[in-house]
């Protein structure tokens, strides 16, 4: 089952791509195994997948360490600066960082693990109280006051949009974000300006993401079924 949903949705992606005018090669998949056992990730390895996506520290550290380590993963949770150490240890990707304090205190932990660390800023394009993510109009003051933290790597951004039943409601959203980080890279802000990550579009909506700019697509229930409660 894994197999056949891995290979069907890099298919839509492809052609997606193809239909838009762009390189299917610059569309990654991160496969979001948040909650699902190492077999099902170790599944998804068989079919090819290298790249996952969690949201919770001690589940994924629990299966990291049972699984290859050819993986490559992002953490796509809320994450608190107490928790750095082990983010920054396990992950090559940290997607959600919002604000200085969590952008510091990876900094130092990447440091400490001699490593240079790839974030991306989430933007709260949608502006919910419940939702984490630095304001469009706060992530320039963001981003040049991480400009210090020398083992960061700010490759991009990240939304997650307001939810919609349909696919076509988040397509302002992540036209909201492509818009930003083209002004962003108008300023030097990223790592490289020419090649800026964009981490947008779920199980649900990402055709419309890649059609808009994405250039990460968070997949996990269209691969793995529904999650266990």
């Amino acid at each position: 089952m894994i197999c056949a949903n891995l290979e069907r949705i890099r298919s839509i992606i492809q052609k997606t791509a193809r239909d838009c005018g762009r390189d299917p090669q610059e569309i990654k998949l991160v496969a979001v195994s948040k909650r699902m056992p190492a077999e099902m990730i170790a599944a998804a390895h068989q079919c090819e997948q290298m790249l996952f996506g969690e949201n919770y520290l001690q589940d994924a550290a629990a299966k990291i360490s049972q699984l290859p380590s050819s993986l490559r993963w992002h953490f796509i949770g809320h994450l608190q600066s107490n928790k750095a150490k082990t983010a920054a240890e396990l992950f090559q990707m940290i997607e959600t960082v919002d604000r200085p304090k969590i952008a510091q205190a990876l900094d130092r932990q990447a440091g400490f693990f001699q490593k240079k660390l790839d974030i991306l800023i989430q933007v709260n394009v949608g502006r919910e109280p419940q939702k984490s993510g630095v304001l469009p109009e706060d992530a320039s003051d963001l981003l040049r006051a991480m400009q210090p933290l020398t083992n960061l790597r700010v490759r991009g951004l990240m939304t997650m949009p307001p939810y919609g039943r349909e696919a076509e409601a988040s397509r302002p959203w992540f036209q909201a974000l492509k818009k930003l980080s083209v002004e962003l890279a108008g300023t030097n802000s990223f790592y490289d300006n020419k090649a800026v990550e964009l981490s947008m579009g779920m199980s649900g909506d990402f055709k419309v993401a890649i059609e808009e700019g994405a250039t990460l697509v968070r997949v996990g229930t269209a691969i793995f079924g529904e999650r266990p409660r």
